[in-house]
């Protein structure tokens, strides 16, 4: 063991020193001859590096050491990577081979019912891992292995804890007895190798404690050659126990550390990441060209990039993330839901609007053809199925393709089958190959390696008879591609993304520990269904407690050879207190009690402040008014543009001149306009039939009412259940209509006719649209509007005269001396009229029509002057932005 002596204060290059150290002990292993210009022959010996980026420090120590021309270097190589050269007699199997045959046994034995057992699976195999690399103190049969767990739960007597032992070593011991290894026995038989073939000195670089396999490799290997060991918390003495309460260490011991970490302690994520990209960006104005961003905190890290990249400075990312956090495995995923769920409209225009699909095709022809869907299903309101969005499209040749494409890969993918899981990923490949998703995937680094990930699975897994239902292969394939990390290697930039463990023995220019609140460091991890720590390390295997001091060691290391460092931390969380990692928290209290500095960061809130006030600040909004044209003006109006000219003029010019009307939404249940609108239908087809009820039983005038009534609701009964309700709600007002058609005839009325469309020519302007009923007596002429809405709503549209254009208008079109609302509602009829003068309100309202229209065409503006009563439903209340206006 390497122990330099121990000093009183931190050295300023304690990495540059401890790599001397380093370099100076393994060549004073090694005598050369002084005639030998390349100096001594390091090649026989190998070193165990925790990660290659040690590499390159430890050459030029060792070269700076010998001082020489030349020097032939040692073996430099990671543990599991001087494991993988050995060749074993035997293949592994693969994880996806060795969680298949653990699916399918839970699956056959059935223990666990409601249990996800994909995932209980994968939590499983990581045990077993873990039981396999203990097999030196593991117990060998299922009852010494339940007695042990008993005695730790000191439960000698629990059926329940029995139990729970005997199945976890029964599905191990069956895990083993295949004739394949797993990952984790072929790793334990190359050590066992590499250590029987020990001829040479090793020299081992380490910053924390070894699992127990790694450390019986190197006891091993002691036996046969020299093993010499480098430890940081040997190395650095100054640092060693800071953050355990078992090793006694006294605050006037601590140097002063002000000039090489600083704390941050942040109010919420977005002030923890803008301050963190602000650092970043002042290192780098510094000259720093090595900065390490240690992430604890993955979501405050994913906002620091973006901030990052916003200021033009790109991050490389050592650590990656998993395919299920990308967009690239976003596609499969809207194609799968798109596919379960009979092509549910929301999820078919989510997955046509990824840039993925229908690679092969121009951006133009993709856009087109996804615009033209979205408005043909918006307009014709169908929720799901493909077949009907193929009927619909028949005379949409656009669409033709596409839609064909979708179908013909639905049929790729049978969802009523069970096969294996090879192929149902062959089956997805075809389909991605049919949707062009394939093309697309290819074009992006990670969806490339998705591709690759697809294809090595199904290599896999060919030899599986294993067969599964959709929906089992689709939760398959969603833990699968948690477990695959994606790297991209594309990016080369001073900054970079690590996590704790890959910052052994490494120095930067500066580092930013990021999210270092006790939530995330030391890191909560996760102990799973099975034993709980004691009856972990009974069985030697790793407790959070090891985990934490593995993190800890790792944290000591990290400050021990980096010379600039910023922690940040929230210390509010969602209003809520947060609290600093607790190994933090010991350093900073006792570099408080030794020399009164807390290592707080001053400097940053200042520069975020400057940040801040340089922002653009967006001139408030005023009354718009918007003028327009001659040309612009529409040279025809519908009644429902008259009422939004009347009710706002802004609301005219956005809706009918800008067109900026919202798109309809595909209706999912039945509401008050589709119950209106068959109300209409159902009206109109009974007149026609009875013009008159007069002379009609009552019964036969009911009975046709009622026929015809669920005729008309026979296709929305089909759709949503909901729709009995309304049907019902409607054949409650039956009599109550019929006595009103009654009394209706005996005051001389007679039905003339229904849905009648007119387009009148105003001057300058063309009026159109359509009425409900006409009713005539003798010479007079009488318009009925129908309207689900009780009769005082209908009374407070007529309280004040013009407010409301639509009798008005349609009085006019027919030249109607009356018009009226008809209610029906609540199981009432009733008819609303005007309390004004009808002929002089339909003249009024045409002369101020035609006016307001050529003072549109000369220049008027179109202000935004509606009442809160028409603001409160308006959709382009955010145009206006109406509530945010300032006096002018």
């Amino acid at each position: 063991m390497v122990r330099p002596e121990r000093q009183a204060a931190f050295p300023r290059t304690l990495s540059s020193d401890i790599f001397d150290s380093v370099a100076k002990h393994i060549l004073s292993r090694h005598a050369r001859d002084p005639s030998d210009l390349c100096g001594p022959d390091l090649r026989g010996a190998t070193v165990l590096l925790p990660n290659y980026h040690v590499a390159q420090p430890l050459a030029r120590a060792l070269s700076a050491a010998a001082n020489l021309p030349a020097l032939l270097l040692p073996r430099m190589v990671t543990l599991d990577d001087w494991a993988q050269s050995v060749p074993l007699a035997a293949p592994a199997a693969t994880d996806s081979q060795r969680g298949t045959l653990l699916y399918q046994h839970l699956r056959r034995q059935q223990w666990f019912e409601n249990a996800d057992l994909w995932s209980m699976t994968q939590e499983l195999l990581a045990l077993f891992d873990e039981l396999t690399l203990a097999l030196e103190t593991l117990p060998r049969d299922a009852e010494a292995f339940a007695a042990a767990v008993q005695q730790v739960y000191r439960a000698r007597q629990n059926a329940a804890l029995q139990l729970e032992a005997r199945l976890v070593f029964e599905l191990w011991h069956a895990m083993q007895a295949g004739a394949e290894l797993d990952a984790a026995r072929a790793y334990q038989q190359r050590l066992a190798k590499l250590a029987a073939q020990a001829s040479q000195p090793l020299f081992v670089l380490r910053a924390s404690g070894w699992d127990a396999l790694e450390q019986r490799f190197l006891d091993e290997y002691a036996k046969r050659a020299a093993v010499e060991m480098f430890d940081l918390r040997e190395m650095a003495p100054q640092w060693s126990g800071l953050l355990h309460d078992h090793v006694p260490f006294r605050a006037q011991n601590i140097p002063a550390l002000g000039d090489r970490l600083r704390f941050f302690a942040a109010t919420s994520l977005e002030q923890e990441a803008r301050a963190a990209a602000m650092q970043v960006r002042r290192w780098l104005s510094e000259g720093k060209r090595d900065i390490a961003i240690v992430a604890q905190d993955r979501v405050a890290a994913r906002r620091v990039r973006a901030l990052l990249e916003r200021a033009q400075v790109l991050v490389a990312d050592e650590t990656g993330w998993t395919f299920d956090t990308l967009s690239v495995s976003t596609v499969l995923e809207r194609w799968l839901t798109a596919l379960q769920s009979d092509f549910y409209h929301h999820d078919l225009l989510d997955l046509l609007k990824s840039p993925f699909i229908f690679a092969d095709m121009t951006a133009a022809d993709r856009k087109a053809a996804v615009y033209q869907l979205e408005q043909l299903l918006r307009k014709q309101g169908v929720v799901a199925g493909l077949e009907k969005f193929v009927a619909l499209a028949e005379s949409e040749t656009v669409l033709h393709q596409p839609l064909a494409r979708l179908r013909q890969a639905a049929m790729l993918l049978e969802q009523n089958k069970k096969t294996t899981l090879a192929e149902w990923l062959a089956a997805l490949r075809a389909s991605l190959r049919m949707l062009g998703i394939d093309t697309g995937l290819q074009q992006d680094e990670a969806g490339a390696q998705l591709l690759r990930a697809l294809e090595t699975w199904q290599q896999e897994l060919q030899a599986d008879a294993g067969r599964y239902r959709f929906a089992e292969w689709r939760r398959w394939l969603a833990q699968q591609l948690g477990t695959q990390t994606y790297r991209d290697s594309g990016i080369d930039s001073p900054v970079r993304f690590t996590h704790l463990a890959a910052t052994r023995w490494r120095s930067f220019d500066a580092v930013l520990l990021l999210g270092c609140d006790a939530d995330h460091l030391p890191g909560a991890a996760d102990g799973g269904r099975w034993f709980n720590d004691a009856v972990r390390s009974a069985l030697d295997l790793a407790t959070r407690g090891t985990r934490a001091a593995r993190q800890s060691d790792d944290l000591l290391a990290l400050l021990a050879l980096n010379d600039c460092v910023l922690v940040t931390w929230q210390k509010d969380r969602n209003g809520e207190k947060g609290l600093l990692s607790p190994y933090l928290e010991m350093l900073r209290d006792l570099h408080t009690l030794a020399h009164g500095d807390d290592l707080g960061e001053r400097e940053l809130h200042a520069f975020l402040a400057v940040e801040e006030a340089h922002h653009v600040a967006l001139p408030q909004a005023a009354q718009p008014a918007p003028k327009v044209t001659a040309q612009a003006v529409p040279a025809s109006v519908s009644i429902s543009a008259c009422n939004s000219l009347v009710a706002c003029p802004y609301q005219f010019y956005a809706r009918h001149i800008l067109r900026l009307n919202e798109l309809d939404e595909v209706q999912e249940g039945i509401e008050k306009r589709d119950y209106g609108e068959r109300v209409h239908q159902i009206l109109q087809r009974f007149h026609e039939c009875f013009p008159q009820v007069s002379g009609h039983p009552v019964e036969e005038l009911e009975a046709a009412l009622r026929r015809i009534s669920e005729e008309v609701f026979a296709d929305l009964l089909q759709q949503d259940f909901a729709a009995r309700a309304w049907l019902a709600r409607w054949i409650v007002a039956l009599p109550a209509y019929l006595e009103w058609q009654a009394e209706n005839e005996s005051q001389g009325w007679r039905y003339a006719e229904a849905e009648s469309a007119f387009d009148w020519q105003l001057e300058g302007v063309r009026l159109r649209g359509r009425i409900d009923r006409l009713d005539v007596r003798e010479e007079e002429k009488r318009v009925l509007d129908y309207k689900t809405q009780s009769e005082q709503m209908l009374r407070n549209k007529l309280r004040e005269p013009g407010e409301d254009v639509q009798l008005a208008c349609y009085a006019y079109a027919h030249e109607a001396a009356d018009a009226a609302f008809v209610s029906i509602e609540n199981g009432k009829v009733k008819l609303v009229e005007p309390k004004h003068d009808v002929p002089l309100l339909a003249q009024l309202n045409a002369e101020r029509l035609v006016q307001a229209m050529d003072s549109i065409r000369g220049g008027a503006g179109l202000p935004a002057n509606g009442i809160d009563a028409v603001c409160v439903y308006c959709e382009m209340r955010g145009l206006c932005r109406k509530g945010e206006w300032v006096s002018v």
